[in-house]
């Protein structure tokens, strides 16, 4: 059902859908508001059961800039798999992934594309809050708001949240891709090893201070599952720390900082035998290793006590 005489948009959205029926229209819609029409919305549909291709079958019929396809076989069932068979297909110079039951802000679309195209820069990161229940039409048209930079000395702070790069909440330039995709294998965590992994490679951006972008809150998320335990999301977690250390190693860029934060993210996987992963993966010197082993060793001595700390101080409060 795909559209194949489309002139090369400027745009590439690539939505991923799976049984969201009930709030995928209300996503297709608030893309056709968009203050900037040059666009293609690819819509990738990974084997849902539920009736969402009658339920935007009349917006396809509408407007030519919306086109439906199924996830081949060539790609791995999921997210991941899912955006690199959008990748593929788009057409445009600036690419982003939008969920099937979010609600991008009017503007988005313009401002992003006004930054990428009066800059050297490869991407645009914006805000993104989240709602819960309907979304409130209450849009900020503002234009005035201030940005910073973004570059390889930044990616640790991507690496440990303290710069958020959310997966909808970025407009790329294609050359960011053209060496990087999605690993198809992981089902957690996937924007998180691929987007520090795109800035390592030399791409730097802008960030601006404006939301664009309104997630809708679920607790049969990915994130939700991860939160709840769920074996699979922790495992692709697991997978994803690792591929994230192997790309800093092989770019230079690891460093002590990074290696510890690391180190003490394994503490809470001890199952997975993460600690042992990581330190196969850094080929250090005996000493070193040992180094490590007595910082891991102390970390799990003291969160015991930081934890009952924690419940004192919040009895007190």
């Amino acid at each position: 059902m795909g559209n194949e005489n489309m002139e090369n948009p400027k745009v590439s959205i690539i939505m991923a859908t799976y049984n969201r029926a009930q709030f995928i229209v209300e996503s297709l819609i608030s893309i056709q508001n968009q203050t900037f029409s040059d666009w293609e919305c690819i819509i990738i549909d990974d084997g849902g059961t539920d009736n969402t291709i009658e339920v935007i079958n009349p917006i396809l019929e509408k407007d030519s800039r919306f086109n439906y396809f199924k996830r081949n076989e060539n790609y791995l069932k999921g997210l991941p798999g899912c955006r690199n068979y959008g990748l593929d297909l788009a057409k445009g110079d600036y690419m982003i992934f939008f969920d099937d039951d979010d609600i991008p802000h009017p503007q988005n679309l313009e401002l992003c594309v006004d930054e990428l195209s009066k800059k050297e820069i490869y991407f645009c990161r914006y805000i993104r809050n989240v709602f819960f229940g309907n979304f409130h039409y209450d849009f900020d048209y503002s234009k005035n708001y201030t940005s910073f930079f973004i570059d390889k000395k930044d990616i640790e702070k991507m690496i440990k949240n303290e710069l958020p790069f959310n997966s909808c909440a970025v407009m790329w330039k294609k050359e960011c891709f053209q060496k990087n995709r999605f690993i198809e294998t992981l089902m957690y965590a996937e924007e998180w090893e691929l987007y520090p992994r795109i800035v390592s490679s030399g791409f730097n951006g802008i960030s601006i201070d404006k939301c664009l972008f309104y997630g809708r809150k679920h607790e049969n998320s990915n994130t939700g599952e991860f939160y709840s335990n769920n074996p699979i999301r922790q495992e692709s977690y697991i997978q994803a720390i690792l591929a994230v250390i192997k790309n800093l190693i092989e770019k230079k860029l690891l460093t002590k900082s990074i290696i510890r934060y690391f180190i003490y993210i394994s503490t809470n996987f001890r199952n997975f035998n993460l600690f042992e992963k990581i330190i196969d993966l850094l080929e250090f010197s005996k000493y070193e290793n040992f180094k490590l082993m007595c910082f891991y060793l102390s970390i799990r001595f003291k969160k015991p006590f930081y934890k009952v700390k924690k419940q004192l101080l919040k009895k007190l409060n």
